[in-house]
């Protein structure tokens, strides 16, 4: 940490020095090939999800089970046990209290590894999942990974049908894009009802809560989407008995045929981990030898996802390359007063690094027509994924962020960056849903009543415009040179103004929470020319002062999403980052509020330039799955210390 300011010193010099560090910082961690790529990081759910996999993959001899793969397991084990509570439950971000699947998955996983159920780490777990509801209240993707092994009955498990892939209006696409890689790798093993054995006198009965049924619970009435589903569940559960074999045969060749595809053109199906693993199953299901090369190539992808330095192992959900570049490039070249070149940054014989960046984030844009194209079929391919190849799934946010890098980057190929720019332009315009907003990976994803199938308890079924992703699309577009006449960006605005809520926040989608949903829909606002003197930007500029913790800092908890409202946390370097970038935004860089912020960057920063953080402050799926990006820490403080200092509100700190 750095000592505290000391009298005489100004808060706009010892924000440079703090922008210098941070900069060298963020800078020495670019890899040789141009790009950034940090940990990415989540709950104990990965680890526990691995045990259970291996389960598949080496199924027990003559009942009892030893894996191929037993150190890791082993090593797994130890991860898992690491992060059990005091009340001996398992929680789903740092902080957090127990979370009943989470907890299950960890109890299976640890009593598959041998560890029995008299010890008292298991008994302590077992009795925290019976005060949480049991296995009965655990979500339905734990109840479906379990019933592959006949340890939670099939039928009170949701359908996943690969008829889904025949059904009208498009339904496979009218789901969200990772919810459909799941659901239809996923629907091939379904469609196989596996049976895998489990070892000898294996079982769960102890954490059934008695008098429970395992059924699913219908609260809203029969006359409901909810009831209509389960109605329909009911019905394909009969059609799986005395369906068509020839219409089960075309379905499970055309999802068959949809999972390869993108298997070919990706590291990994979706390049995620649910189904990269599940993928694995679907190709044993459907015959494939261990030594095929496509199912060993899925199997290696998925194995790419394992931490393992010989202190620790963990599973990373996916791999986070483009957008970690995007952003640091973008940091960098807001650092520098005359980018792209900074002396400092491109001293000692080093290329310079944004000049890098762009390179390698130009060799990524994505030219080949993937999901997206099924409801826009006549634009032209183009925007960037999230992670290092996977090119059926470009997604809106990252292909912002890009063309924002871009901006402040020049690559060693002006002309071919100058068409990738326009490229990636006409995508993100093309992508703009009716309602004015951006989503994530699809236009118009909107069919809300999907929301209520029996397996959406995940809670991301759906892919809605959400105010993070739309006002960083607006702030590109403006780098894009796009006024605020333009017709997308008018709607752009209107939609940011019509969905504020109404305390004066923005809901963030893909960070934590309203905090990251306030910062980015004022900077999309600002870019777009947006006067600061409107009425929604200074109740959002009110709203984020009002919420600034004593510390001068700002923080968050992931319990934001299960309340509906800001619920507040201890400060963050990034959360405090997202609060001053915000304000600045919003037209207040002047403010006690900012100095506050600013001080408390610049006194927690570490002498090496960078800052610690330990809480998770990125979002998967609100209420089920939280990521910690371990650079959010470091390019979201040297951003916000570089707006600070480029707004230069007086000469004397």
């Amino acid at each position: 940490m750095s000592a505290p300011l000391q009298l005489g010193s100004t808060l706009q010099s010892a924000a440079a020095a703090s922008v210098e560090r941070a900069a060298a910082y963020v800078a020495g961690r670019q890899a040789e090939a141009g790009h950034w790529c940090a940990e990415l990081t989540a709950d104990s759910t990965l680890e526990a999800d691995f045990i259970l996999f291996q389960l598949w993959l080496y199924p027990p001899a003559a009942g009892a089970w030893e894996p191929a793969t037993r150190p890791l397991v082993e090593r797994a084990v130890d991860s898992i046990l690491k992060r059990q509570l005091e009340d001996g439950g398992f929680n789903i971000y740092p902080g957090g209290p127990s979370e009943v699947s989470a907890s299950v998955k960890a109890y299976v996983a640890l009593k598959l590894a041998g560890i029995p159920p008299e010890d008292p780490r298991m008994a302590a777990l077992r009795g925290r999942i019976l005060s949480l509801g049991g296995l009965q209240a655990a979500n339905s993707y734990v109840k479906i990974n379990l019933s592959l092994f006949d340890l939670y009955p099939r039928r009170y498990c949701p359908s996943i049908p690969p008829e889904m892939a025949l059904m009208p209006f498009r339904f496979l696409y009218q789901m969200s894009s990772w919810t459909r890689a799941i659901a239809v790798s996923l629907s091939i093993v379904y469609a196989a009802d596996p049976h895998r054995p489990v070892p000898q006198g294996f079982h769960l009965d102890e954490i059934w809560l008695p008098g429970v049924s395992p059924a699913f619970h219908q609260e809203d009435g029969w006359f409901s989407w909810r009831g209509a589903f389960l109605l329909g569940d009911r019905l394909l559960k009969r059609w799986e008995r005395h369906g068509s074999r020839a219409i089960r045969r075309a379905a499970l060749a055309k999802v068959r045929d949809w999972m390869i595809e993108r298997l070919r053109h990706s590291d990994g199906l979706g390049a995620i981990y649910p189904p990269m693993m599940y993928s694995v199953m679907a190709l044993d299901a459907l015959g494939y030898a261990e030594s095929d090369p496509l199912r060993a190539e899925a199997l290696r992808q998925f194995n790419r996802l394992a931490v393992d330095d010989g202190q620790r192992f963990f599973f990373q959900p996916c791999f986070s390359p483009v957008w970690d570049t995007a952003i640091a490039a973008y940091a960098l070249g807001m650092a520098n007063e005359e980018p792209p070149r900074t002396p400092a940054l491109s001293g000692g014989g080093l290329e310079d690094p944004l000049r890098r960046a762009a390179d390698w984030l130009l060799a990524r844009e994505i030219r080949r027509k993937g999901d997206w194209s099924v409801k826009r079929p006549r634009t032209e391919p183009s925007g960037w994924a999230f992670e290092y190849r996977n090119e059926f799934y470009p997604d809106i946010d990252d292909t912002a962020m890009v063309l924002l890098a871009l901006s402040r980057a020049v690559a060693a190929d002006s002309a071919a960056q100058t068409a990738a720019q326009k490229r990636g332009l006409e995508w993100l315009l093309a992508m703009q849903s009716r309602d004015g907003g951006w989503a994530a990976f699809d236009a118009d994803n909107n069919w809300q009543f999907l929301r209520s199938v029996p397996f959406a308890d995940h809670n991301a079924m759906l892919d809605p415009t959400c105010a993070d992703i739309t006002g960083r699309v607006l702030e590109a577009l403006a780098a894009q040179d796009l006024s605020r006449e333009h017709p997308a960006v008018r709607r752009g605005v209107r939609w940011l103004v019509r969905n504020q809520e109404a305390d004066g926040s923005w809901y963030g989608r893909w960070g934590v929470a309203y905090i990251y949903g306030t910062c980015f829909a004022l900077r999309g606002l600002a870019a777009s020319g947006e006067s600061d003197r409107e009425a929604h930007i200074l109740r959002a500029g009110e709203w984020l002062r009002s919420v600034q913790n004593a510390d001068g800092g700002w923080g968050e908890s992931c319990a934001s999403y299960d309340n509906g409202a800001f619920t507040p946390a201890p400060s963050t370097p990034s959360q405090t980052a997202w609060a001053i970038l915000g304000l600045i935004a919003g037209g207040d860089a002047a403010s006690l509020s900012v100095r506050q912020g600013i001080e408390y960057l610049v006194e927690t920063q570490r002498p090496d330039g960078s800052w610690a953080e330990e809480l998770a402050t990125g979002t998967g799926f609100p209420k089920v799955f939280y990521l910690k990006y371990h650079l959010y820490k470091d390019y979201f403080p040297l951003l916000a210390l570089a707006a600070f200092g480029n707004t230069r509100p007086d000469s004397n700190g």
